[in-house]
């Protein structure tokens, strides 16, 4: 059964292991969420279920939403589907907590990037420049970008200058390597994307880790 949880980023520190190891982690307050809606293969053409995190006032929600919270009888700011086969293991209401999870547990996360702004090549591909001598004039421009006569135009996909970041980022298969239950903390190996304070969705791993051999 694949497990999920949203949670909101908090910063990195690090933890050391028994052997003495220093390990960078990422710390992410998990939960509680609450399981708004079930979607099932006959009615909707795939099986799932709807978890609402960061509770909210019904007051502060429209008509049309005080009707589709009606069942859990609390509204949430955010919203997010999690595609299960054991739909019946779950019912209307109930609360998801950062027990789901267990050290050792690998998970994937998802979550928005850090928005950079309009970039060069420079630093938006990691192109090496140009010399950086008196007169060479060509520093970290990106240089040619096709030929003249064919194919006359730019090639899709080519890389140039643009917008950085602030997009939709999924890292996999990292490993959770301390659950605080009693304040909904998640420790998890590594770096996730977002900046502080964002939103992440925390689920189990669809690929298998690598075992890497000494």
């Amino acid at each position: 059964m694949r497990k999920g949880i949203l949670g909101k980023k908090l910063g990195m520190t690090q933890i050391f292991t028994d052997e003495g190891e220093m390990v960078p982690v990422t710390v992410i307050e998990a939960g509680p969420c609450t399981v708004v809606r079930k979607r099932t293969l006959e009615k909707d053409g795939y099986s799932a279920i709807q978890l609402g995190f960061i509770e909210k006032k019904m007051s502060k929600v429209n008509k049309p939403l005080q009707g589709y919270f009606k069942n859990t009888g609390k509204a949430f700011y955010i919203l997010r589907e999690l595609r299960t086969d054991n739909i019946d293991n779950f019912e209307v209401g109930q609360e998801i907590r950062v027990d789901v999870f267990s050290p050792g547990d690998y998970v994937d996360v998802t979550g928005i990037s850090k928005g950079k702004g309009f970039q060069g090549v420079v630093k938006r591909h990691g192109f090496e420049g140009g010399a950086a001598s008196h007169g060479s004039m060509f520093h970290r421009r990106p240089g040619s970008i096709g030929s003249s006569t064919f194919p006359a135009r730019v090639w899709k996909g080519k890389r140039l200058p643009g917008r950085m970041g602030n997009r939709r980022v999924t890292v996999q298969n990292l490993k959770v390597l301390r659950v605080d239950t009693r304040n909904n903390l998640l420790f998890i190996k590594g770096a996730v994307p977002g900046s502080v304070n964002s939103i992440v969705f925390v689920k189990s791993a669809t690929k298998k880790p690598m075992i890497r051999l000494a």
